[in-house]
């Protein structure tokens, strides 16, 4: 038990001095050396945990903000989901545009794309229930809202988040409503009618 709160005390120092060097140098530009210079630890303990920078970036991200995202993986609560992930860029501005600059919308998009299809593919599993659905329309439907919802994100990155979360949200919210049951809906007429 002591080891692993040592070792998420030392991810965590790494992660604080990741984001200082974050807010005054590209992403690209940083070496593990000014890292590990920055929370007073050496390379082999950086080694020991991450393969490299980027490593380092994905742990935190997923700490930080997917961990949010994955608690509210219903259908009932995706909304406050979303809404957390979007505060977290909001308030973590110039790190998060740092990374997004820095890695290029791909890179960004890629990790974004992995942790929110997963969260909406148990959602539409979750609303499927007993109804008899072709798994490739629920990958297409999960995909779907992932696309609808990473375009939202990465839009609003380019626009200088200029919009406020909430009120995203809350178009998207009006948007899906009902959308995602009546494409089921839809899948299982289509999948009787073709058995």
């Amino acid at each position: 038990m002591a080891h692993s709160i040592m070792t998420e005390m030392t991810k965590d120092l790494m992660a604080d001095s990741l984001k200082l060097l974050m807010l005054t140098k590209p992403l690209n530009k940083i070496t593990v050396q000014e890292l590990v210079d920055g929370c007073k630890l050496n390379r082999r303990t950086f080694y020991y945990h991450f393969r490299d920078i980027y490593d380092l970036l994905e742990w935190m991200y997923k700490k930080e903000a997917i961990a949010e995202l994955q608690k509210h993986a219903t259908y009932n609560t995706w909304q406050e989901g979303f809404l957390n992930l979007f505060l977290y860029i909001q308030n973590n501005r110039e790190i998060c545009l740092c990374a997004y600059h820095s890695l290029g919308r791909e890179h960004l998009e890629k990790f974004l794309y992995s942790v929110t299809y997963q969260l909406i593919q148990h959602v539409v599993d979750t609303q499927t229930g007993d109804m008899q659905i072709d798994a490739s329309h629920k990958n297409f439907l999960a995909n779907f809202y992932t696309l609808a919802f990473l375009g939202l994100v990465v839009q609003w990155l380019q626009n200088d988040m200029k919009e406020e979360p909430a009120k995203i949200i809350e178009a998207l919210s009006i948007t899906v409503r009902g959308s995602m049951i009546n494409a089921l809906e839809q899948y299982e007429s289509l999948n009787m009618k073709n058995s």
